[in-house]
């Protein structure tokens, strides 16, 4: 695969208690928890791997059948397990198609390779993210096309939500962990969860839950994600405080037979400035060719400038 094709492909990521939550309310759980005690998650974050974690416990996310050496991901050829058990027939039906694709030296087009907004969980491939906390609400901030999140704290979702495809996000504190649930995300035009293409449906309910953990818990939890995905990037090496931890869980009965989870560990980006970057405007991502698997796939264009 060569270089141009390797890019579109990655540049283009207490878990029971969140199954008992239902995806219409929120929780006022957090309205008495003191400033004071609030975790300070503030800040620049980075994690090194293209895609999810391994679960706390539990059945866990569509894995790549395609290998390295080593038996970590071969993040350059993309092939969902199709035979995972959390996958409904329909379902698993997409995900082959998709890893047909790679296969035949073919790119499918995603959210990222398009520059288009990306839809939760597939917006945690980001290897970088912002947090910022004030007491009514918290934003989340990617690096892709700076995309965000806002979060409303010890809130519920409204009766009947607008769907968008970032979707409603309601958050409190338990302890200290910040929980985010959220529903109504929108079916964009590639919809899908993961970079092998598992789509999702207008049942989507997921639920994240936030925590720092110990420098030495954090050091395990990246070399444990690293057996799965191959580093990237790499987070600072002279920072010595803790890592954040996201532990999150995905429930859709219109895609999945089952709720399963996965992890995402986070160490501290080594830039704590926050960089612009645009996807339709970045060299990078300029991969006008024809190795897209649709013929009509391609980058936003203008005719002439916005401004």
């Amino acid at each position: 695969m060569n270089l141009r094709l390797l890019l579109a492909v990655t540049v283009a990521g207490a878990v029971s208690s969140a199954l008992g939550q239902t995806p219409a309310t929120g929780s006022s759980a957090g309205a008495a928890q003191s400033t004071a005690s609030t975790p300070d998650l503030s800040g620049v974050w980075l994690h090194p791997g293209l895609g999810f974690g391994p679960p706390l416990s539990g059945p866990g996310p569509v894995r790549n059948k395609s290998r390295l050496p080593s038996g970590a991901s071969n993040f350059a050829l993309v092939v969902g397990d199709y035979e995972n058990p959390i996958l409904k027939p329909e379902a698993a039906q997409v995900v082959k198609q998709h890893g047909d694709i790679s296969q035949s030296g073919k790119v499918f087009p995603d959210p990222d390779n398009m520059c288009l907004q990306n839809p939760l969980p597939y917006l945690f491939w980001n290897f970088s993210v912002q947090i910022l906390q004030q007491p009514d609400r918290v934003a989340l901030i990617y690096a892709h096309d700076n995309d965000y999140r806002y979060v409303r704290m010890n809130q519920s979702h409204p009766t009947t939500v607008v769907p968008s495809i970032h979707g409603d996000s309601v958050g409190h504190y338990e302890g200290d962990t910040l929980v985010i649930d959220t529903v109504g995300i929108k079916l964009g035009p590639h919809r899908m969860i993961d970079r092998f293409g598992t789509p999702y449906s207008p049942a989507l309910h997921v639920v994240e839950r936030y925590r720092l953990i110990d420098p030495e818990a954090t050091k395990l939890a990246l070399a444990e994600a690293e057996k799965e995905w191959p580093r990237v990037g790499g987070v600072d090496p002279n920072y010595k405080g803790k890592g954040l931890q996201l532990a999150f869980t995905v429930d859709d009965p219109g895609v999945f037979t089952m709720p399963w989870s996965a992890t995402i560990t986070y160490g501290r980006h080594p830039v704590q400035a926050w960089d612009e970057r645009s996807c339709a405007e970045n060299v990078e991502h300029d991969y006008q060719y024809n190795y897209f698997s649709e013929k009509d796939a391609h980058l936003p264009t203008a005719d002439k400038p916005d401004f």
